[in-house]
């Protein structure tokens, strides 16, 4: 949709507002944000003189900006003026002086630009500090109350991706005060929002609502079979306990009826990963804002009309609040629940999704079988040893991968397994116990296994899909105090089956003949390694209880 638009898009919205004049733009590659930022300001110059003087009205939201660099550009010379001095700067408003280089005519304020001191694959983007190039000359001429002002055109986003509009244009403190003031007795406020405007902000309002004001009913449109969402915006005025979501029925005039039932808030309820019922309890803070996203399954069969309701949003000991529901389903029909269209927010009812729960096996998988301690999958054997761990691991398919051979290939020379080396340098045997299948299914099979000596217990658990992953859970317990030097998990590769490597900062390729590796969470996104040929191979991650992403640092 977003290809069909002109390159600068206007996003004013419909609604009168006498503060807000300046239009918010998108200027799809109009500057190289890699230097700039993404953000700019278009200044319009009529005066005379060496000094021109703005004032930005830009209601930012990210915290001291007066400790952010300001580019001021020249736009028909497209040249970095230097003489530029920066007054007072808070995240309201902005009051920059700089030399009109070109005369009269159009400058531009780059107002957050920054470089990325990451890598890539992981951008770490830094705000520039300010500058001062100015020269002293320049500087004696600046005088605040003679300067002509240079008028404040439209804001730019150098895409509708980074946008602030409308949902990040900060209300200001008289604005805020003002709101306040009128709801003195009043513990939280509700700001009904359509899925467009996604809520981005928990401590500052948008300036949208500031216009609009608080409200009591909330309108919106949706296909037949669309998983349609909405939100309701919650403006704590007192600290509140226990935000619940309520709904009615939703009736059209006819008396067609979407039940309560395909209404739902995935921050107050829901369904687990494993497909039982969640319960979560929302609490917000004075002066926090909390975004309830909530939807409606709207059913397939539904007749196009005007299905109206109410929700309630209540909080403990306070009186609650009602917000009129009104939702026109026009005739058409989402076939896929609108997923086809994730800008929408349709996907939402992903989290409340119980598919998979009945571990079915997926064509052209085939069902797990079990001869023995062998597991047999879709051209694939793993025989699993007493320990619990693979003794082998055979694959039956040929070079080509597109048939299976008769005889198969074994990827390991022996058994997987551990060493444990104690204070003296001796390896430390245990005993096996054997293996005992605990769950013997098409989709998954599982086992345990234990093995131990008068000093340690290793306990395996561990579980087969059938497309083929494995995993492990090995839990190793002192019997009695024992000091050990090393505990070693050994895959011994056949060479054959060894050929390459990809994983733990190596790139693929060529397996290298030594290689040693560290964990560094903090820095390294690494976490296990594909080891193989082209017709066989393993991929293993390594994790411990406290196991996190390393992605996600």
């Amino acid at each position: 949709m977003k290809k069909q638009f002109l390159a600068i898009t206007f996003l004013l919205s419909g609604f009168a507002a006498s503060a807000q004049k300046v239009p918010y733009t998108n200027c799809d590659k109009c500057w190289l944000a890699d230097s700039l930022g993404n953000h700019r300001v278009v200044l319009t110059f009529n005066g005379t003189g060496k000094v021109a003087k703005a004032v930005i009205n830009w209601r930012r939201r990210d915290n001291e900006p007066e400790n952010k660099r300001i580019i001021i550009e020249d736009a028909k010379t497209k040249q970095k003026i230097t003489n530029v001095k920066i007054g007072a700067v808070n995240r309201e408003s902005g009051e920059l002086y700089f030399e009109p280089t070109s005369g009269k005519g159009t400058y531009f304020v780059y107002y957050m630009p920054y470089k990325n001191e990451g890598r890539s694959n992981y951008p770490k983007g830094v705000y520039l500090k300010p500058e001062n190039t100015a020269s002293a000359e320049w500087l004696s001429a600046v005088n605040g109350k003679q300067a002509p002002l240079a008028s404040v055109k439209e804001f730019q986003s150098i895409d509708a991706f980074n946008s602030f509009y409308p949902m990040e244009v900060i209300a200001t403190n008289a604005e805020t005060e003002a709101l306040l003031s009128k709801h003195k007795s009043e513990a939280f406020l509700v700001f009904p929002e359509d899925r467009m405007n996604s809520i981005r902000m928990t401590k500052d309002l948008p300036q949208r609502w500031i216009e609009l004001g608080p409200q009591n009913k909330y309108t919106g449109e949706a296909a037949r079979g669309e998983n349609f969402a909405f939100q309701q915006g919650i403006y704590a005025l007192k600290d509140i306990e226990n935000v619940q979501v309520t709904f009615s029925d939703l009736k059209s005039v006819t008396g067609k009826v979407i039940p309560a039932s395909a209404l739902f808030c995935i921050n107050t309820g829901g369904t687990t990963y494993d497909a039982k019922p969640l319960t979560k309890v929302v609490n917000v803070a004075k002066g926090d804002i909390q975004a309830l996203w909530c939807g409606v399954d709207v059913p397939a069969a539904v007749l196009p009309s005007v299905y109206t309701g109410k929700a309630t949003v209540s909080i403990n000991g306070k009186p609650a609040k009602t917000i009129a529901l009104s939702v026109k389903v026009n005739s058409k029909i989402s076939k896929d629940g609108g997923v086809s269209e994730p800008y929408k927010m349709t996907r939402l009812g992903w989290l409340n999704s119980t598919m998979a729960q009945q571990n079915t096996v997926i064509a052209p998988y085939t069902p797990l079988e079990i001869s023995g301690n062998t597991i047999s999958l879709l051209g694939r054997k793993v025989e699993v040893n007493k320990d619990g761990f693979p003794k082998q691991i055979q694959t039956y398919f040929t070079p080509e991968m597109t048939e299976y051979a008769a005889t198969p290939n074994n990827l390991l020379t022996e058994g997987i397994h551990f060493h444990f080396i104690n204070a003296a340098g001796k390896k430390i045997n245990l005993k096996s116990q054997g293996v005992q299948f605990t769950k013997k299914e098409a989709g998954t099979v599982q086992w345990i296994a234990i093995s131990a000596n008068d000093s340690l217990q290793m306990d395996v658990t561990a579980s087969l899909e059938f497309d083929g992953f494995m995993a492990y859970t090995v839990k190793v317990k002192a019997l009695q105090d024992v000091s050990l030097k090393d505990v070693t998990m050994h895959i011994p590769f056949k060479k054959d089956f060894a050929k390459y490597m990809m994983g733990l900062g190596q790139k693929g390729g060529y397996r290298p003949e030594n290689f040693e590796w560290k964990w560094d969470v903090a820095y390294k996104n690494q976490d296990g390694a594909w080891i193989g040929n082209v017709n066989g191979g393993l991929q293993y991650s390594l994790r411990d209880e406290k196991y996190v992403s390393s992605a996600e640092y």
